[in-house]
């Protein structure tokens, strides 16, 4: 396939010439089942059509109808405590019992536990909490929220970044995927260029923190700015100096400074908290994904205890405000990361997954950076290393050959193989997954 003209910003494409092959390759059964699901589906990006049809799923594994184990290397980062987690299916079986829902108006102890729990395990200014139902729910809400902060609309935020696919939060993120063929969007949006590393050596990383200011300055009315402190989807990971001069900049000029955690949040990055490994904290933060436990949608707004100045608007007026079963999810993924310290065991593991991939980037030409924190890292692929010319249709070869042998990840910007494994994996599986790439990397070599 002629990747020239496809926005590959956050995904694998799924209309690939090796997407069909792989399609061909499933049994009939599930080539029937996924034929079902692309006739009664809107078809979208890096969704319909599907890859497989799955059975079931057990801590860092997903299975399909035709009984093919795949290590979940991607999980839309829902899976931090792993699939099933029987703690957290336990508490919430106990909770249908007694409160499945609550109706807005009403409070539920789930919820005012939740809240707490959340507020304690965060900065003292950090104290006023909105549930949602879904991650861009929670960016939509703090959106508004700096609005009525500062009394301005506009927002800056980086290029390629990712913050829902709701019209607002599309229209505040950077990926041109999720706004082409779409019209105009929201107003107000200033983006700039995001500091990327490339072989650890930050590119001028203070002159885009300097330029954001500039932007500031000659725009005016900026009320927010808004990022991950972590780029979860090519593992960006910008340095302590340049967030302290954003966070800087953000409080001189009364802008209000939001964190998407959603994908990054509880464990992923070794800490509970991503912004934890910065030293700064931002004003408003935005949870979702494994808040869940891998079974609730759910997220979380939490915000400064002076911006609780919304008493006669509504910030998030949603059906599932206060979900009982979401707030004992997320209870309970809480306290499964504590009791079993897993922030630790993430850390362990990183190291293991480190010392794996030190290792091929001396031996794989094809490799030309590893970035990584916690459980979460990225193998950027090359065709040249002097050029950095992306090596897009090897990572698309090397995608499917790892799906064939049970392990599955994302791609992101084309080129980068996203590995974001289940916080619980064991080391004898960590091994057992690097190995199916390694095999799938040393294959394509010689496709470069």
């Amino acid at each position: 396939m002629n990747f020239d003209n496809v926005q590959t910003t956050e995904g694998d494409v799924n209309l690939s010439e090796e997407r069909r092959e792989w399609y061909n390759s499933l049994p009939q059964e599930s080539q029937d089942l996924l034929f079902r699901d692309s006739s009664v589906f809107l078809h979208q990006s890096m969704s319909t059509p599907c890859l497989d049809v799955l059975l079931a799923c057990e801590e860092s594994r997903i299975e399909s109808i035709s009984g093919q184990k795949y290590y979940d290397f991607h999980g839309n980062s829902v899976h931090q405590l792993g699939y099933c987690n029987p703690k957290i299916i336990e508490r919430m079986k106990q909770q249908l019992d007694t409160l499945p829902f609550c109706p807005r108006r009403y409070t539920n102890i789930p919820a005012i536990e939740c809240a707490e729990k959340l507020t304690s395990l965060l900065p003292d200014s950090l104290s006023r909490v909105l549930f949602a139902p879904s991650g861009a729910s929670a960016v939509s809400m703090a959106l508004k929220l700096a609005r009525v902060v500062t009394g301005k609309f506009k927002v800056i935020s980086f290029w390629d970044s990712f913050h829902g696919a709701n019209i607002d939060t599309i229209s505040a993120g950077g990926e041109a995927v999720f706004r082409q063929h779409l019209g105009p969007m929201m107003p107000g949006t200033e983006r700039v260029p995001p500091p990327t590393t490339y072989r650890g050596i930050f590119e001028d990383e203070m002159k885009y923190a300097d330029y954001v200011e500039y932007v500031v300055e000659k725009e005016g009315n900026i009320g927010a700015f808004i990022a991950e402190p972590i780029r979860n989807t090519d593992v960006q990971i910008p340095s302590e100096s340049y967030w302290k001069r954003i966070r800087a900049i953000c409080k001189k000029h009364h802008i209000v400074m939001i964190f998407d955690e959603i994908p990054l949040a509880l464990g992923r990055t070794g800490k509970m908290f991503a912004f934890e490994h910065f030293g700064i904290e931002p004003d408003i933060l935005c949870l979702g994904k494994g808040l869940g436990g891998g079974v609730m949608p759910f997220a979380a707004m939490i915000a400064r205890e002076d911006f609780n100045i919304a008493k006669d608007i509504s910030l998030g007026h949603y059906t599932h405000e206060k979900s009982p079963l979401g707030c004992i999810s997320a209870l309970a993924s809480i306290e499964y990361i504590e009791q079993n310290n897993l922030l630790d065991h993430a850390m362990d593991r990183s190291k293991q997954i480190r010392t794996i991939l030190s290792d091929w980037f001396e031996k794989y030409p094809l490799i030309g950076d590893i970035r990584g924190i916690g459980m979460l890292w990225g193998i950027e692929l090359v065709e040249d290393q002097k050029t950095k010319k992306p090596a897009t249709e090897q990572a698309s070869k090397i995608l499917y050959s790892c799906l064939k042998n049970g392990l599955s990840f994302k791609i992101s910007q084309g080129n980068v193989l996203q590995l974001c494994p289940a916080l619980i994996i064991k080391e004898k599986e960590l091994d057992e997954a690097m190995k199916i790439l390694e095999n799938a990397i040393k294959d394509h070599l010689s496709d470069i």
